[in-house]
């Protein structure tokens, strides 16, 4: 019996992310690897490559999937990317309504990588590119301008 398909959930944060690899036979059934956790910088995303080669199945698609928390996935996400992977970034309200229908209340990096898994290997995800320069230019200016707002109004509020 072979794979038809693998996918690596990413439970991503400002320092660190958990991984853990969930993979579907021909006849449906998942099998899902420990969940590990690693460095959010360029030393853990090597690791994270050595990681994922040795415990992939060479013959099936992969996939990486990981939410959009913040700014904290876009350089894994770019990264991955940039090495020609398959990266899929969903929506934190997407991953919170399938983890609402498996019923699962626990909320641990480990249980999210697992599920993020889970997820990717039963869904089909738009794949992720990223998006143009420009609009990361207006971006970073939009939020530039939402610091000033605030630096503004609470310098108003000294009496």
């Amino acid at each position: 019996m072979g794979i038809s398909k693998q996918c690596i959930g990413i439970d991503i944060s400002k320092g660190t992310f958990t991984a853990c690899l969930c993979q579907r036979s021909d006849d449906g059934g998942l099998a899902f690897s420990k969940a590990i956790d690693f460095s959010n910088d360029s030393k853990g995303f090597n690791q994270f490559l050595r990681w994922t080669k040795g415990v992939i199945a060479r013959d099936a698609a992969l996939v990486f999937l990981m939410e959009a928390t913040g700014v904290y996935y876009e350089n894994l996400a770019h990264h991955l990317h940039k090495i020609k992977k398959r990266v899929h970034v969903v929506l934190p309200n997407m991953s919170k309504h399938y983890f609402s229908s498996l019923n699962i209340k626990t909320k641990t990096d480990a249980v999210d990588s697992r599920i993020l898994s889970q997820f990717g290997v039963e869904r089909i995800h738009k794949a992720w590119t990223p998006p143009p320069a420009i609009l990361l230019q207006l971006r970073n200016l939009t939020r530039y301008y939402v610091q000033l707002q605030e630096q503004k109004t609470g310098l108003g509020n000294i009496k």
